[in-house]
């Protein structure tokens, strides 16, 4: 067998055989990850989703779109007699380290960022048939588990707002809890409405009985 070297490119040639090709910087991973694309991955895990300036507000996620999608509701108003609390779509995402933790364990660890941005019901109809679709972006709004910093919340969740699409705030100032938690409070997990969206209850470890 011969072996050719080209700088950081190996070529090995055996009789009758393809050339294998490897290189440092572009072997993959079985799921075809680049190793840089792999410690990336691994990096972005490892990150805390919550952090805080000065003043004890949440720093924006700007990536938050990236997080994993949880689900869209919508209360529409002319499902409610023109007098719906929240006519808007709400687009529910996790931060990934978290929903990792949550698909191990069943339960959402401290540091847990859930991002929900308000999205304004913009037509009824398109090709495919009526229903509600998607406008523009209204506002973004989170709510953080930390039993330590936030040990006087119920459930150790606060919520904060970022303000209003498309000018976002860099930093979420506090929103008062019993104006969020009035609805929160009735879930029946943990504050958090996981029997509303079928990616968290997919994801929610199955008890053996």
């Amino acid at each position: 067998m011969k072996r050719l070297q080209f700088g950081a490119l190996v070529v090995l040639l055996g009789a009758g055989s393809v050339p294998l090709m490897t290189a440092g910087c572009g072997s993959s991973d079985s799921m075809g990850h680049s190793q840089a694309e792999a410690v990336e991955m691994s990096s972005s895990m490892k990150k805390r989703a919550a952090t805080y300036n000065a003043q004890g507000e949440l720093i924006r996620p700007v990536d938050h779109r990236e997080w994993v999608f949880v689900g869209a509701p919508v209360t529409p108003n002319d499902m409610n007699d023109g007098k719906a609390a929240f006519p808007e779509f709400h687009n529910v995402y996790i931060d990934p380290a978290s929903f990792a933790r949550y698909k191990q364990t069943g339960t959402f660890p401290d540091g847990t960022v859930i991002l929900k941005e308000l999205v304004s019901v913009g037509g009824k109809s398109m090709d495919s048939g009526h229903g509600y679709f998607q406008g523009e972006f209204i506002s973004l709004e989170a709510m953080v588990k930390d039993r330590k910093r936030f040990q006087e919340e119920p459930g150790g969740w606060a919520f904060f707002r970022f303000g209003e699409a498309p000018d976002y705030s860099p930093s979420g100032m506090r929103m008062k809890t019993e104006s969020c938690n009035t609805c929160h409070s009735g879930a029946r997990e943990d504050y958090v409405f996981t029997d509303t969206y079928p990616v968290l209850r997919a994801a929610r470890p199955q008890v053996k009985q």
